[in-house]
């Protein structure tokens, strides 16, 4: 079993100023900036012997310990369950994720997540996800739709990792948003954070926000209700629900930054009664791309529509003659 490794350094005139998670994530400690956020507030970094905040920023003469430990065991049980794998070798597993699925256990959903999957059909994914997280990169909210990379080694977690935090994974959503979106394409620029009030939800309100851009595109029309496609060029959490609801146009079925009274709008009875029941925020990941940790070639992938969207999308349709057709919305996703 592998043992605890003690590694120090010394700040030198070369370094005075630089923050202390950046300086450990660019040292020679090779861990990535979220894992050194992580064992900074589990205690296991000391500056001149007292524990730290994330954002200190280091003096001339500071000595700091990192305590490196080895990757937990992965605590979370593998349970047989179905899923939509896209592709897989021997070092990542990028799956089509279903709306329902959780991706790791939380309180409140202790099994039966994506992870729990995993472990079942992989049993060698990175540890350094920790105890419950094995092989996590990134997430998607229970309730969106798509595509989602998993690492199966540590080197390729590590790798993934420090793409996701360049930005260089790019990734394309599929989103029914309320309302008749003005004009064919443009770009939000909005920091987002925790919500000053409701702390379970995000705001571009926030005082302590992060920078956040969010491009779109029209793709299909249907007077109420929108088709737009979505890149995000950061990843804060719920950043396309925040972003969208901002500017008035939030997910259809997003019961979190949503508008139930828009359904008021709609005339037909059948669509209105399908929108009504539309039970997730009709947000599908359908692309992803990024650099394969160890062939370094570009990979992108794409996922259709769920079958859930898409029959709202005929619908729509049916009920308007749209601008566009959804039919041909893998031909005009750009190649990356």
């Amino acid at each position: 079993m592998e043992q605890e490794e003690k590694i120090s350094f010394t700040i030198d005139k070369s370094q005075i100023g630089q923050r202390l998670d950046i300086f450990l994530a660019q040292s020679e400690a090779d861990i990535s900036r979220s894992h050194v956020k992580q064992v900074i507030e589990e205690g296991d970094v000391l500056v001149n012997g007292k524990v730290p905040k994330v954002s200190q920023h280091l003096k001339e003469g500071d000595v700091i310990i990192l305590t490196k430990k080895p990757p937990a065991e992965a605590t979370a049980l593998p349970q047989e369950m179905p899923l939509n794998i896209v592709y897989e070798d021997e070092t990542i597993i990028v799956i089509n994720k279903p709306a329902g699925l959780v991706v790791h256990p939380a309180p409140g959903n202790p099994d039966k997540t994506l992870v729990n999957a995993l472990l079942f059909h992989c049993r060698d994914l990175s540890g350094i996800g920790g105890v419950l997280r094995p092989g996590i990169v990134h997430r998607l909210d229970k309730d969106t739709s798509g595509l989602i990379v998993a690492a199966k080694s540590d080197d390729a977690h590590r790798h993934l990792s420090a793409q996701f935090e360049k930005h260089d994974v790019h990734k394309k959503y599929l989103a029914l948003v309320w309302g008749d979106v003005k004009g064919d394409h443009g770009e939000i620029v909005a920091a987002v954070g925790r919500h000053p009030v409701n702390r379970k939800k995000m705001s571009t309100k926030s005082r302590h926000g992060k920078g956040a851009l969010t491009l779109w595109k029209v793709l299909e029309r249907y007077r109420v209700v929108t088709l737009l496609e979505v890149e995000i060029k950061t990843g804060r959490t719920h950043q396309i629900r925040v972003h969208l609801s901002d500017r008035g146009y939030p997910v259809v079925g997003d019961a979190v930054y949503g508008n139930a009274s828009r359904i008021k709008a709609v005339a037909d009875p059948a669509l209105k009664s399908g929108l009504k029941h539309f039970n997730r925020q009709a947000l599908h990941a359908a692309q992803l791309s990024f650099v394969h940790p160890v062939k370094n070639e570009r990979m992108v992938f794409t996922a259709s529509l769920p079958q859930d969207m898409a029959d709202l999308c005929s619908q729509l349709r049916s009920d308007v003659k749209p601008v566009g057709t959804a039919t041909g919305w893998k031909d005009r996703l750009k190649t990356i």
